[in-house]
Parts: structure tokens; C-alpha cells; sequence
């Protein structure tokens, strides 16, 4: 089952001591992201005559402006994160998939991104209304992320022609992947596994059930330009804190189980792209079962759970 959401602290002394250390840097970093997209926006004249140069500085705007959010949690707070798995090499272009808690996964994302110097590379499948939300929403349509209505129909054109203009301007990128498709609650798992269990599919104890046409869309029109695909596992240790719980300091580490994938390993057709997803979300389920019992990522029951045969329709 979902972890729980993470508490606030009882003592309202840490609480106020916690939001009067955070203001004065909420504001700053408020303020100069209308600047970046003004700034972004002014440099969209260059586009025509000089990709390069637009896209080299959208990719400086989004890791110093990223970068200040991810370091002033670190100096702040103590904020980090505690990675496992397999090594990935520095500055990969990526496809990473991850499970997804809570708006604070992406906090921690960021970590790990820019500690592999690919901060200012990272491209989102964000929901299609963020794009009309100042700040976040403009900046990130600015900078190339793919916005998506969850109708793969009416998804399909942008999608092929955002990839194409990376494959056009040869953008090193990480794409970034929720394939559970939204943000995990109790009531979307129970009806995610009435969903599996209606289907024939053996049913997810901690993680919805993944969606693939946004990661087989990926694969297909990206392969030739990417390395590897990560699958990350994030896991939190007393409650899925908040992106507020997450400014605030209330949580300050997170753990992410990293398997590196190069992509020549994966397989090509869109059938065995579907089956390799699933199998990677079994993984997860276990890896995450693991978690919440010893408080640590264990490989062995990923082995395990390779072990048992799916049930016929998984």
C-alpha cells in the first residue's frame, strides 16, 4: 500500500522557525523566475537563425535556476538523497523513468540530475494546463517539455514533433517519465488493481499500474538519440512529504534505487516494449516492498520476483 503522507512537526516553534528561514528565499527564487522567462522569451527571436544558441541558453536559465532550488535546500536544510543500483555515467542523454509519490519526487529528481551534470537537461511529460501557469508552466514550455492531456489521439502530433525538433537540433536530454500516469493515492491503486485483477494481470501492491504508450512513444521516437533509459525507485522513510513539506526542510532525504539500461538492450517492437515496462514495474513493486520493511532497496527480491511467472495477460 501507498506510504502515508508525511506529518508536519506538532511544535509550532519549528514551524514558525521553519517558514521564517524559507520566506525570504521563496521570494527570491519567485522573482527571478519571471525574470528567466522573460528572459527566455525574449531569446525565442534567435530560434530561426540560431537553435544553438536558444536552446544553449534555456538549458542555462533551467540548471542556474534549478540549481539555486536544489542547492538552498542543501544549505538550508541538509536536503540529499541516498542513490543505490547501477553507476550512470555523467552527461547520458536518457529516457527516466520513475515512480511518482508526490510533487517532492521532483525536488529529488533534480538532485540527481545535476549531481550527473544534466540539471539544465531535464524535459518533463507535464500535464497540458501547466503550460498557461506563469513561472513554471512557461518556463518549461519554453524549454522544449512535452505537454501531454492524457489522450494519446490528441497527444500523438505534439508529441512526434517535440522529438523531432530534439532529434533536429540534436539535444542532449533527460526526458523525464511517470508511467504510472499520476500521482499515487490509496484510491487510484485500489482501483488500479480492480483494473489489473478485471484483466487478468496479477495486481501492484505499492504502484499504479504503468501506462506505456508515453514510454513505447519515447523509445520509438528517440532511440537513435539516447544512451540508456534509468529506471529510478524513489522511496521516502517516514511519509511522502509535500513540495511545501519539501521547502520547508521537513523532509531532508530520500532514497532512489537506479538501474541503468543502454538502450541496444532493449528490445524494438511496440508488444515487447509494453511487456518490457511491466516487467520493470514488477520489479519496482518488489523493490519498494523491500523498502518499506528493512528501510533499505534489497536486489534479492528483484531476483525473486523474476523468478515467479506472470500470470497469462500480464
Amino acid at each position: 500500500m501507498p506510504l502515508p503522507p508525511l506529518e508536519d512537526p506538532s511544535e509550532p516553534g519549528r514551524r514558525a522557525r521553519a517558514l521564517a528561514k524559507v520566506l525570504p528565499f521563496s521570494a527570491f527564487l519567485g522573482s527571478t523566475l519571471i525574470a528567466f522567462n522573460a528572459a527566455q522569451l525574449a531569446t525565442v527571436a534567435l530560434r530561426p537563425f540560431s537553435p544553438r544558441a536558444f536552446n544553449g541558453f534555456g538549458r542555462w536559465g533551467a540548471d542556474t535556476w534549478w540549481g539555486w532550488c536544489v542547492r538552498l535546500a542543501q544549505r538550508l536544510h541538509g536536503t540529499h538523497i541516498v542513490v543505490t543500483g547501477d553507476p550512470v555515467p555523467a552527461e547520458e542523454t536518457a529516457l527516466v523513468l520513475a515512480n511518482h509519490q508526490q510533487m517532492a519526487d521532483i525536488t529529488f529528481l533534480m538532485m540527481f540530475a545535476r549531481s550527473k551534470r544534466r540539471l539544465g537537461e531535464m524535459r518533463w511529460f507535464v500535464k497540458d494546463q501547466l503550460k498557461w501557469v506563469p513561472g513554471v508552466g512557461w518556463g518549461l514550455y519554453l524549454l522544449g517539455s512535452v505537454f501531454v492531456k492524457r489522450d494519446w489521439a490528441a497527444d500523438r502530433t505534439g508529441i512526434e514533433r517535440t522529438f523531432a525538433r530534439f532529434r533536429r537540433d540534436r539535444l542532449p536530454v533527460w526526458l523525464l517519465l511517470f508511467p504510472e500516469g499520476t500521482r499515487l493515492t490509496p484510491a487510484k491503486l485500489e482501483r488500479s488493481r480492480a483494473w489489473a485483477r478485471e484483466h487478468g494481470v496479477e495486481p501492484l501492491e505499492h504502484l499504479l499500474a504503468p501506462r506505456p504508450r508515453g514510454f513505447v512513444g519515447s523509445m520509438i521516437g528517440l532511440r537513435e538519440q539516447l544512451d540508456a533509459v534509468y529506471d529510478v525507485t524513489i522511496g521516502y522513510e517516514n511519509g511522502v512529504p509535500t513540495l511545501r513539506q519539501f521547502a520547508l526542510g521537513y523532509v531532508n532525504r530520500a532514497h532512489l534505487h537506479v538501474r541503468r539500461f543502454p538502450v541496444a538492450d532493449l528490445p524494438s517492437g511496440e508488444a515487447e516494449l509494453t511487456r518490457w515496462l511491466i516487467d520493470r514495474f514488477r520489479e519496482k513493486d518488489a523493490l519498494l516492498a523491500g523498502f518499506y520493511a528493512d528501510g533499505r532497496f534489497d536486489e534479492a527480491r528483484v531476483a525473486a520476483s523474476r523468478a515467479v511467472p506472470s500470470p497469462s495477460g500480464a
